[in-house]
């Protein structure tokens, strides 16, 4: 096994009687597809890193950079508290629903209208029990007042 300068990997085993290769892997390494506080610190210490002795990085160009880095984490930051409200809005709206009769579309394509018995939350979208359908909160078209 071999391990060259940027850390791949290889193995080879060679055929003692031919002396050919008879395996070798190199794993292949998958691009990182965003950015984030990690990717934009290693870039900010390999350009302090590399930078010329002579002429040294600007501070206020170092000031920039260290205050995107930290506006780029709040706004991560706000994002997933985007979300979290978002889906505790999804499960409150559907929890409202339980008792309430509701129409939504069945896969022929027919309305029905039913009375929401209950609402599970186990994946990313609530599931609303009407009769016997469990219907997703985003395909629920009317909300009406039971009658009785």
């Amino acid at each position: 096994m071999t391990v060259d300068a940027v850390g791949s990997v290889s193995t080879a085993a060679t055929d003692s009687t031919a002396g050919t290769s008879l395996y070798s892997t190199t794993p292949v390494r998958t691009p990182k597809q965003t950015l984030d506080s990690e990717t934009f610190m290693s870039l900010l210490v390999a350009q302090l890193r590399n930078q010329d002795p002579s002429s040294p990085m600007d501070t206020n160009q170092m000031i920039s950079q260290t205050t995107q880095l930290a506006m780029m984490e709040k706004l991560t930051a706000l994002s997933t508290t985007a979300d979290e409200n978002f889906s505790l809005q999804m499960r409150t709206a559907a929890a409202a629903l339980v008792g309430q009769s509701v129409t939504y579309t069945d896969a022929a394509g027919a309305s029905v209208t039913g009375i929401a018995s209950a609402v599970s939350y186990a994946g990313p979208v609530p599931q609303v029990t009407i009769g016997t359908a469990s219907v997703a909160l985003d395909a629920i078209s009317g909300v009406t007042a039971p009658t009785g």
